[in-house]
């Protein structure tokens, strides 16, 4: 079955990265799957499936299985992002396609088998409790989820009823201000995680009130989309590992470090790991 369930979208993505632009393969739980597939861990990626699959997705199918509704290639979600250094960017615009297709029926009918469920970013927050419930009804012992600025800022109080009933969650630091009014302000309940990462400078793992910094990482910067999915699903892998939460958080961080200096997940899809990264 596998040691992670990843449930979510891939994308088609238009970036403009200081005075170019590009496209990748793109998606949060896209960058989530290789990640985690990347760091060590058997995963699974619950998505809409174009067929046939583009190229630049084709990666994705040949390292780890992809379930999901099969759908038209021109279905794919489209983004256009822009960045602009020291971590900042925007989302210009979003076609968000076939990503409504995909609904909790989908899910497989026993989870129990898997060590961990991620609940990717999606468009509405409210849809992620949806899945969330229907993980649990469905015998998944610990579910983790991500999020988007937007949705934690126009859906905030159901961004915290995802937050309260995940096990595990990630955010970046101005997803963490919205949803906290300030990182310092971050806290979890007993035996929950929370990981919000802090760009160039590293990240936070919070366990109830202890809260430890996680060092940044050297690192070219040439495409930063997907560096907190990436940190998501290598950590992940890492706790799949045995690895205790700040151990497998530093080895994330180095991963996510490695994949930005290349444009989309192409980092993601070698088999070898960056120097000192993912060793136990």
């Amino acid at each position: 079955m596998g040691e992670i369930l990843v449930v979510g979208g891939a994308s088609l993505d238009v970036l403009h990265l200081f005075g170019q632009t590009v496209t990748a393969a793109g998606g949060a739980a896209l960058y989530t799957a290789a990640a985690a597939w990347r760091a060590g861990a058997a995963v699974t990626l619950l998505a809409p499936r174009p067929d046939p699959l583009p190229e630049f997705l084709q990666p994705a199918a040949a390292h780890f299985p992809w379930i999901g509704p099969i759908i038209d290639p021109e279905q794919l979600p489209r983004l256009e992002i822009a960045h602009y250094g020291g971590g900042k960017a925007a989302l210009l615009s979003a076609a968000w396609g076939a990503e409504a297709l995909l609904t909790p029926a989908d899910l497989p009918d026993d989870l129990s088998g898997y060590r961990f469920v991620h609940i990717a970013a999606l468009r509405s927050a409210q849809r992620q409790v949806d899945f969330l419930h229907g993980c649990r009804q469905r015998g998944a012992t610990r579910i983790s989820a991500g999020t988007y600025g937007h949705v934690v800022y126009d859906e905030t109080a159901t961004a915290r009823v995802l937050f309260e009933e995940a096990d595990l969650f990630f955010l970046n630091e101005n997803e963490a201000n919205g949803l906290f009014g300030s990182i310092g302000a971050a806290r979890t309940a007993a035996g929950k995680l929370l990981f919000v990462t802090l760009g160039e400078r590293g990240a936070l793992v919070i366990q109830g009130e202890t809260v430890t910094s996680i060092a940044g990482q050297d690192a070219h910067e040439v495409d930063p989309t997907g560096a907190g999915d990436t940190f998501c699903g290598a950590t992940l892998a890492g706790l799949a590992r045995g690895f205790p939460p700040v151990t497998a958080a530093q080895q994330a961080a180095i991963l996510a470090a490695h994949m930005i200096e290349q444009i989309g997940p192409a980092a993601l899809w070698h088999n070898t790991p960056p120097d000192s990264a993912l060793q136990p």
